[in-house]
């Protein structure tokens, strides 16, 4: 088998490009959906640059590790988080930059009526370690309630509420300014279900009127990244992004091989020690402080 003592993993390989996760990818193997070069893989199997990989119906020409990038992007309501839509609603993916030979992976989700920052990554493993449960990655939200939420129904948020999905809770929850009708609350989680946020709030008697993701682990909706714009971190801080999360060995293996340099500028800046808190300045959403200097590149966004 081609690649059987030297190259990558497959599942590894196929993770990485955004093919899904790497559990889900062995059972594809078993399955008998993956293979190489016009043979069936088997778990084991290794590939190296060159090798054809078909998975169903989608082809990959393995090719040397690249560098790793991610994006930043602030959504607006109305658009959804996903390829093919049968209702034809705008999606994400019409306004981001394009890609050669590698293809930008959500990090999570935001339902369509739902605003704030959105995480893309050329790397399926680097979103797979920021989604998934067993690393219980902070989301961050700024959220406006219709109603002052009661200290009964705080406690029962911070205790845990059944939801029909299982019971559900919030990490920590702060009052972020606002009276009567439109009261906002910072609210953060350690999980990403469908609409959790929404439907902890229902479940305590009260409605989400503006939802709006401000940071999604280390990583901070800048405050001046206009809806519908994006921003491309650079190789140094996706570097650090990698380190942090426990993934410093891809950062070194990608900047071995495509000569991975600290000279690109980009105009964002984010980094865990400068996060600022959200104070609920009516709609404006939290932030994270950046320098002087540095504009947005929109890079490809609308």
């Amino acid at each position: 088998m081609t690649g059987a003592t030297t190259g990558e993993r497959l599942q590894k390989v196929l993770a990485q490009a955004g093919f899904g996760s790497r559990r889900e990818i062995e059972d594809w193997i078993r399955q008998g959906w993956v293979t190489v070069n016009g043979h069936p893989a088997v778990l084991g199997t290794r590939v190296k640059p060159g090798d054809k990989v078909r998975v169903g119906g989608r082809t990959l020409r393995v090719q040397q590790a690249r560098e790793v990038r991610v994006l930043l992007y602030h959504k607006p309501a109305g658009r959804i988080v996903s390829r093919h839509d049968p209702e034809g609603r705008p999606s994400v993916f019409d306004h981001l930059p394009p890609l050669h030979g590698a293809r930008w992976v959500p990090v999570g989700r935001l339902d369509y009526n739902t605003e704030g920052l959105l995480v893309f990554t050329t790397s399926g493993e680097l979103a797979n370690r920021l989604m998934h449960p067993r690393y219980a990655v902070e989301r961050e939200y700024a959220v406006r309630v219709r109603g002052a939420l009661s200290e009964e129904a705080k406690r029962r948020l911070l205790a845990g509420v059944r939801l029909e999905d299982g019971v559900a809770r919030v990490e920590s929850l702060e009052d972020a300014g606002g009276s009567g009708t439109n009261v906002w609350y910072r609210i953060t989680l350690r999980e990403g279900r469908y609409r959790e946020v929404r439907r902890l709030i229902a479940a305590v008697g009260h409605e989400v009127s503006r939802l709006i993701r401000i940071r999604f682990g280390p990583l901070v909706l800048p405050p001046k990244l206009g809806r519908g714009r994006c921003l491309e971190l650079t190789p140094d801080e996706v570097k650090a992004l990698l380190e942090e999360v426990g993934l410093g060995a891809l950062a070194q293996s990608a900047g071995r091989a495509e000569g991975l340099s600290s000279n690109r500028r980009s105009p964002a800046t984010v980094k865990p020690s400068n996060r600022q808190r959200f104070v609920g300045r009516g709609d404006k959403g939290g932030g994270v402080r950046r320098p002087a200097g540095r504009r947005h590149n929109r890079s490809g966004c609308d």
